[in-house]
């Protein structure tokens, strides 16, 4: 059998398992019960990397924010298991602790690591841009975090390609740390990665890619053929979003997945999943599970090695419509 994928994130020393799980269902559309199965199922399976945010899921009606690094706090707590597992983390869109003013991220780096139940944080991401912050101070105070030892690594999300470029020179006219990974929106059907500087920029400065939404809010996953799956019971509550990638395009891009999993005999997940993580700087495709029946796709791309045929077949489907 073939052995999980492991990689490594960036420049740093830390290694991880080539899928990253994604934290923005704990305390949302999985309670706590079921994401603490979730989290022990991940890691049975050979997973130990998952991501969350200090933001999750403060959308959901009746929460405050914070709720995903909570439940993970007390799972970690609960099965003693802190060393077993990496966690990366973000900050700017917690309702208390918004944007990347340098006393904001120090306050919210210390509240994760509370919620977190941990003494430090692997990887902490600039989540979002902060336009009215001085790119100056949100460097120094990110860089100040791997100093005082509550950061092992920084990343950088949803910047563009001459932002990241400038937080690199700042920090290296500075002599700050340097971000090693990178977060985008990035799948078989979102490809503006590719096109718009990111992805030069990853292979520049040798970042770590962790592409979000890999499965395109589901549809990736196959589990939405029609519209009107979108309003079947038990659907995501993101399926709305899903079924806009109903095109031709879509369509195609569906018709080679299910072709490229039949041989394989692997879910179209999985084989969504391999296709990214294939890609040129991607590291890890992150991908959540409100259940341990959707982990079981997600766990089956870990030891998936799609052909270079399968990949070109894949790509140019996707491309067909573009």
């Amino acid at each position: 059998m073939t052995a999980p994928a492991r990689t490594r994130i960036g420049s740093s020393d830390i290694e991880i398992s080539a899928l990253a799980l994604g934290g923005n269902v704990f305390g949302w559309t999985a309670d706590r019960a079921t994401s603490f199965d979730v989290l022990d199922a991940f890691l049975a399976g050979g997973g130990d990397f998952v991501d969350t945010a200090d933001g999750y899921s403060h959308w959901a009606p009746g929460n405050g924010g914070g709720e995903s690094e909570t439940i993970i706090g007390e799972w970690i707590a609960a099965r003693g298991n802190r060393d077993d597992v990496v966690l990366a983390t973000k900050v700017s869109t917690h309702p208390q602790f918004q944007g990347l003013a340098a006393g904001t991220v120090r306050a919210a780096a210390d509240a994760s690591l509370q919620r977190l139940q941990t003494d430090r944080i692997d990887l902490y991401y600039a989540h979002f841009d902060d336009a009215e912050t001085p790119l100056e101070q949100t460097v120094e105070a990110f860089s100040a975090l791997v100093d005082a030892g509550k950061v092992r690594a920084i990343g950088v999300s949803n910047y563009t390609a001459e932002r990241v470029a400038e937080w690199f020179r700042i920090a290296r006219e500075g002599g700050y740390h340097l971000p090693v990974a990178l977060q985008p929106h990035y799948n078989l059907v979102e490809r503006e990665f590719e096109t718009n500087g990111l992805r030069d920029a990853a292979e520049r400065e040798r970042l770590a890619v962790f592409p979000y939404f890999s499965l395109a809010k589901g549809f990736l996953a196959g589990k939405y053929r029609d519209t009107a799956d979108a309003a079947a019971p038990g659907a995501s509550p993101r399926a709305g979003d899903a079924v806009s990638y109903l095109d031709d395009r879509g369509r195609a891009v569906l018709a080679e997945l299910d072709e490229v999993a039949a041989a394989h005999d692997a879910p179209v997940a999985a084989v969504s999943l391999a296709w990214l993580r294939a890609q040129s700087t991607v590291a890890a495709p992150i991908a959540s599970a409100r259940s341990t029946g959707q982990l079981t796709a997600l766990l089956a791309s870990l030891t998936l090695e799609l052909t270079g045929d399968e990949l070109g077949r894949l790509a140019a489907a996707s491309d067909g419509g573009r």
